[in-house]
């Protein structure tokens, strides 16, 4: 697999809903779209963009970079940013045929 150098670039933005999450009859919202970007620039983008996550993300100190390994890290730190139950996955293309998903199993 490639590096998350290449994977991060090319990354898709973690799915924030599932068939569970119920519409905010109110907002008409599952959840606000600002807020979101909000947590994916201060759990991924902050952490990881442009970065040697080997060097640079203590998580990756004493675990491989690959890209089932980033799709566990991002999980694990939005998990914590969103909603309870919001978060139904993450997925990060390498290539149009490769492609990572995880959902927190």
């Amino acid at each position: 697999m490639k590096r998350i150098k290449e994977s991060l670039e090319n990354a898709t933005i973690p799915t924030a809903t599932d068939t569970t999450t119920k519409i905010d009859r109110h907002t008409g919202m599952v959840m606000n779209l600002t807020d979101l970007k909000k947590h994916i620039e201060e759990v991924i983008m902050v952490p990881m963009d442009h970065k040697n996550l080997d060097k640079d993300v203590q998580y990756f100190s004493t675990v491989a970079s690959t890209t089932e390994n980033v799709a566990v890290y991002i999980w694990d730190n939005m998990v914590k940013a969103l909603p309870p139950g919001l978060l139904y996955e993450i997925k990060i293309y390498e290539t149009d045929n490769n492609i990572v998903v995880y959902r927190g199993e």
